[in-house]
């Protein structure tokens, strides 16, 4: 799953869970995954209206 392997943008949060974005061409939006920290469990995925690619 390319959100995972190539995102746009990765962050970490205070829990120590990852967030990852990637944009999916076929919805035309940024997909948000919420990975455990392993780093290969998926915890949450959804689309977020609200992200900006190079945005801090």
């Amino acid at each position: 799953m390319d959100a995972i392997k190539k995102p746009v943008k990765t962050e970490i949060q205070s829990d120590g869970r990852i967030r990852q974005w990637k944009f999916i061409e076929e919805a035309g939006k940024y997909l948000r995954v919420i990975l455990l920290e392993d780093g290969e469990t998926v915890h949450n995925a959804f689309f977020d209206r609200n992200f900006k690619e190079g945005e801090k």
